[in-house]
C-alpha cells in the first residue's frame, strides 16, 4: 500500500515538473520527464510494484537469490580455475596428444625486399648506423613494386 503511494505521488510531481519545464517552452525536456514520471504509475498499475513488495520482504525468494549468488561463484570460479590451467580437461588432453608444430615458419614473417636489399643480410636486431639507413628500406620497396 506504501509503495504504490509513494510512486503515484513520484508520478504526479513528475508531471507536475513537465508542466513547469513546458511553461518555460522547453517542450522535448518536458517530454522526457512526463515520459520518466509515468513509468512509476505504469508499474502500480500493472501490479510489479506488488510483486516487487512480496520478494522484497519474503524470505524464501532472498534465499532463491542467495542460491543464484552462489550459483554464479561456482561458474566464475571454474571458468578462472580453466582459463588458468588452459582449457578443459577434455581440451588439455588433445592438446597433449596432437604434435606440436610450428604455426608459421621462422623465416616466413620476415619481409622479402628482393635480391639486392642491404636489410636482407644485415640482422634484424642491429642498430641502424644512420638516417639515410632508413630511405634505403622505402626505395627497395617502392624498387620491387617498380615505381
Amino acid at each position: 500500500m506504501i509503495a504504490e503511494t509513494v510512486c503515484s505521488a513520484a508520478a504526479v510531481a513528475g508531471l507536475g515538473i513537465a508542466a513547469v519545464t513546458a511553461y518555460r517552452k522547453r517542450f522535448l525536456a518536458a517530454t522526457r520527464i512526463a515520459a520518466y514520471s509515468l513509468v512509476p504509475l505504469g508499474l502500480v498499475m500493472t501490479g510489479v510494484v506488488d510483486w516487487l513488495a512480496d520478494t522484497a520482504f519474503s524470505p524464501t525468494a532472498w534465499a532463491g537469490f542467495g542460491v543464484l549468488g552462489l550459483s554464479w561463484v561456482l561458474f566464475s570460479t571454474t571458468r578462472a580455475v580453466e582459463r588458468r590451467r588452459g582449457g578443459t580437461g577434455k581440451e588439455r588432453k588433445e592438446s597433449r596428444s596432437a604434435p606440436q608444430r610450428d604455426a608459421v615458419a621462422p623465416q616466413a614473417s620476415a619481409p622479402s625486399l628482393g635480391q639486392g636489399s642491404r636489410q636482407s643480410t644485415r640482422p634484424a636486431t642491429a642498430p641502424r648506423a644512420d638516417a639515410g639507413d632508413d630511405f634505403s628500406d622505402i626505395e627497395a620497396i617502392l624498387k620491387k613494386h617498380g615505381i
